[in-house]
């Protein structure tokens, strides 16, 4: 099919042949648990980024965050990221329930390096667990544990290249519209003004964060 992508690459070989093969510490860096490095990186961390992809092959990616150390490490191969309120669409649950594998990047503001999580995911209600991930008296009704496979520290560049924790080098913002202005556009919600709108979502990300 005619389509505007040019000279694609089709294999495994053809991408070794522009790019290169890894190098030693690259690949030894891959560990199969968390280690003392991984959990302390995860103790800190307030955000995460968790991808799935459907039996189907159709890919999400959604972003978790709470307070630093959110995501409960049970033991070296298991931990389980609370699931708090949001907007009940489910795709990385769906997701999960037709295809376990998982990929977690977990991020420390200021830090360049992330740490990569990758295994197999399940949905939980452990009352016990959950009780443990307890925020102001409002536990959550489910979380998503992950039996972890591979494990690793990545690299810094692209938090280098785009400047990510540099302010002083942050996109000026004030011509792109507030959420309330784009889902209006895009959803036209009936018999419901654009100020209406504004006032319910930011009552919504006051009473329902937990």
């Amino acid at each position: 099919m005619a389509g505007p992508f040019r000279d694609v690459v089709g294999s495994e070989q053809e991408l070794r042949a522009l790019i290169g093969s890894p190098s030693e510490l690259a690949v030894k860096k891959q560990l199969a648990a968390l280690d003392a490095h991984a959990r302390a990186f995860i103790a800190r961390s307030p955000f995460l980024l968790m991808a799935t992809a459907s039996g189907a092959g159709r890919c999400d990616v959604s972003p978790k965050g709470d307070g630093p150390g959110f995501v409960l490490v049970l033991d070296e191969r298991h931990l389980v990221v609370p699931d708090r309120p949001g907007n009940r669409r489910l795709d990385g649950m769906r997701n999960i329930l037709e295809n376990p594998h998982v990929g977690l990047i977990f991020l420390v503001p200021g830090k360049d390096e992330t740490l990569r999580v990758n295994g197999r995911a399940s949905i939980v209600r452990d009352a016990e667990l959950l009780a443990r991930m307890e925020v102001g008296g409002k536990r959550p009704q489910l979380g998503i544990g992950v039996e972890v496979e591979e494990c690793f520290f990545h690299c810094p560049k692209a938090f280098l290249r785009s400047k990510l924790w540099k302010p002083e080098h942050w996109p000026d913002r004030t011509d792109l519209p507030s959420m309330a202005r784009i889902m209006y556009d895009q959803a036209k919600p009936a018999g419901e003004t654009l100020e209406q709108l504004t006032a319910r979502l930011e009552e919504g990300d006051r009473k329902t964060l937990y």
